[in-house]
């Protein structure tokens, strides 16, 4: 597959029309927006789903599960496009069909994709959902660059899920991220000898709900029409 080409990149920014108003809550909000895909899915409620890169084969089956359920409620599923639980929400979301929109906040430049093994998936997102990131085409993969690509997806979010996270992990900043700015935050436990539960089990700790379904999300956040938007 080839990677989005730069002509169908559009630059979106600060302060006008299309920029989601709910990255302005951000200390810091991105000067603009780099944009493959439909743009009207901004609009939408999104929420994101976060979690190790190494994730487990349980951990992998929740994402996906979770996933599929909430963007069939009406939610666009929201998450950075990396190895383990992100790509599993990802696949999830875009439903059996593969024709449900889902967003990947990038923590490259659109016109490449970040790990190479997503190509297949970012050509799936970008068919029905959306690729954004404020790097400008041509910036490779840096670790600098995914702490701000995580503070996006906190923004943009209305609650982040949590599935698998070591003490000290990526999931764990954007969880915090999101408490900071008001939004909910959920975690999944697991077992307290499993490395990949002591994150979730932190953020618990801290006061994040506890959930074992979907529907536990479903009734901490404002309902949604399933018509929220149409499968391709």
């Amino acid at each position: 597959m080839n990677t989005p080409k730069t002509s169908h990149i559009t630059q979106i920014r600060r302060n006008t029309p299309n920029y989601p108003t709910r990255l302005l809550d951000l200390c810091d909000p991105p000067n603009s927006l780099y944009i493959y895909g439909d743009i009207s899915l901004l609009n939408l409620p999104m929420l994101a789903i976060v979690g190790s890169r190494a994730a487990s084969p349980e951990g992998i089956k929740n994402a996906h599960f979770f996933a599929q359920a909430l963007s069939e409620a009406g939610y666009l599923v929201i998450s950075g496009l990396a190895r383990g639980i992100d790509g599993a929400a990802h696949w999830g979301a875009l439903g059996p069909k593969q024709n449900h929109p889902t967003l990947a906040v990038c923590g490259t430049g659109l016109d490449i994709v970040y790990p190479r093994e997503h190509l297949g998936l970012a050509r799936e997102i970008a068919r029905y959902g959306l690729l954004i990131s404020e790097l400008a085409p041509g910036l490779g993969p840096k670790p600098c660059h995914f702490p701000r690509r995580n503070r996006i997806i906190a923004a943009l979010s209305l609650g982040i899920l949590v599935i698998e996270a070591a003490e000290r992990s990526g999931s764990l900043i954007t969880a915090r991220l999101g408490c900071e700015l008001g939004r909910e935050i959920f975690a999944i436990p697991g077992s307290i000898h499993h490395p990949l539960s002591r994150g979730c089990h932190q953020l618990l700790q801290q006061g994040a709900k506890l959930i074992q379904s979907p529907q536990d999300i479903l009734e901490e956040l404002p309902k949604w029409p399933k018509t929220a938007f149409k499968a391709h």
